[in-house]
């Protein structure tokens, strides 16, 4: 099956015009232990993202909890990969071609949330569909696209062929995103925290191209003065990053007892 839908990835690219992307090798049939994540920082370098009334930027705040995120899974014995590690741009190329290429068992993309309403707060987590959830989903989802260009930004609506056989790319990983998406939701948006907004679905193209299961999350709005002064805390990026981390143990063991090398199943908590 993961054959079938590689061969799929490179047919989009062809009919494109383009090479197509790269064929990423099978794994062994044999088990393997979930061992290893690539986390994404979003945006960077000349691209700021969000900025808040204080200042803070997106680019440098999710950067950071990307590091701290990537440290805690580490101590968790995983192997991470991260998009970048530096302030700089990275293309939707470069950022699927890193993910690829360290053949993931979970892709994690961390980004910061603005409206134009400065009332407006929240976590959400989004996995990727060709269907937005709902309206402001989508026109998140433009946004974020749009960071990486007009080209990025059109490849997520595409041509009736592309769609099809992006539909057949997602379906391998899907169910397995919004687990984790709920898992991530259900410890990073508790009560005492910052309100819920929940699990969304939106044609994110930098999760669309990644072979394996992939989420991004919206860790707040830095538009609004109280959710922008909590980002800032180190009180609260620990506690994200702390969530972020229970989620994938939870997840990681779920995934080990599927494949039959764990005993137990990591059930929710």
């Amino acid at each position: 099956m993961r054959r079938q839908l590689l061969l799929a990835a490179a047919l989009i690219g062809t009919l494109a015009g383009g090479p197509g992307p790269a064929l990423v090798p099978a794994r062994a049939a044999s088990p393997q232990r979930f061992d290893t994540v690539v986390v994404d920082a979003g945006h960077g370098g000349e691209d700021h993202g969000a900025r808040g009334p204080k200042g803070l930027l997106e680019k440098d705040l999710v950067l950071d909890l990307a590091r701290r995120a990537s440290a805690k899974l580490a101590e968790q014995g995983l192997r991470v990969v991260m998009t970048r590690d530096a302030d700089r741009f990275v293309t939707l190329e470069e950022r699927t071609r890193i993910a690829n290429a360290a053949s993931p068992d979970l892709f994690i993309s961390i980004h910061a949330n603005a409206s134009s309403l400065q009332k407006v707060t929240g976590i959400e987590t989004f996995f990727a569909s060709p269907e937005a959830t709902d309206e402001s989903a989508r026109a998140l989802a433009e946004s974020e696209n749009l960071a990486f260009g007009a080209s990025a930004a059109s490849a997520a609506d595409g041509d009736p062929l592309r769609a099809i056989l992006g539909d057949l790319l997602a379906t391998e990983h899907l169910a397995d995103a919004q687990e984790f998406a709920r898992l991530a939701q259900r410890r990073l948006a508790t009560v005492d925290a910052s309100r819920s907004r929940g699990v969304k679905q939106a044609p994110f193209v930098v999760l669309m191209g990644v072979h394996s299961p992939a989420v991004l999350v919206e860790v707040g709005f830095l538009t609004n003065a109280k959710e922008e002064s909590r980002l800032a805390s180190r009180r609260e990026r620990e506690r994200l990053v702390f969530g972020l981390a229970e989620a994938v143990a939870v997840f990681r063991a779920r995934q080990d007892a599927r494949l039959g090398v764990a005993e137990g199943g990591g059930g929710e908590r």
